[in-house]
């Protein structure tokens, strides 16, 4: 997938502040039959998993949500695809507003997960797409995640990436 499709992922979400992954493959299926367009369910599922992965869309988890939530990630500039500003209006579905503090605290966790494993495991290759994540990450919610950039970078250099 493109990032130009994770961004109009992104913007469904926008639309609703949060959504269930259920409710995101209602709001794309409701999108594609109003552009006239089938939808391929392993797809789209696929496209709404690979942006999760690369933080174009973020899993909030809470105790009082029934679901875990998607929103907007780091990433992630939130355009919206053709047709789509009406579909508040069809779907009904609340808008939602996840505590930004405990959000950025779960994504901040996910990247040092990640960075972990990267730089445990050799990766290179992810080593060098979280190093740009924890960048995009300080800009998107005013936190400090140098620790996990010095890691990264620590490990590039290691491997002569940086």
């Amino acid at each position: 997938m493109s990032e130009e499709t994770y961004d109009e992922l992104a913007g469904v979400v926008d639309l609703f502040g949060a959504l269930t992954r259920e409710e995101l493959e209602d709001a794309l299926d409701e999108l594609a039959f109003k552009q006239g367009h089938e939808t391929d369910t392993d797809a789209l599922s696929g496209a709404i998993s690979d942006a999760v992965d690369a933080y174009y869309l973020v899993p909030y988890e809470s105790d009082e949500a029934d679901a875990e939530l998607l929103t907007v990630g780091p990433v992630a500039f939130p355009t919206l695809p053709p047709r789509a500003e009406d579909l508040p209006h069809i779907l009904d579905y609340p808008t939602r507003t996840v505590p930004r503090d405990e959000l950025v605290e779960q994504v901040e966790g996910r990247l040092r997960t990640a960075a972990a494993k990267a730089v445990s495991s050799g990766d290179t290759d992810e080593a060098a797409r979280l190093l740009d994540i924890t960048y995009d990450l300080e800009a998107w919610a005013d936190t400090d995640v140098a620790s996990i950039r010095e890691r990264l970078d620590a490990a590039l250099a290691e491997e002569g990436q940086a």
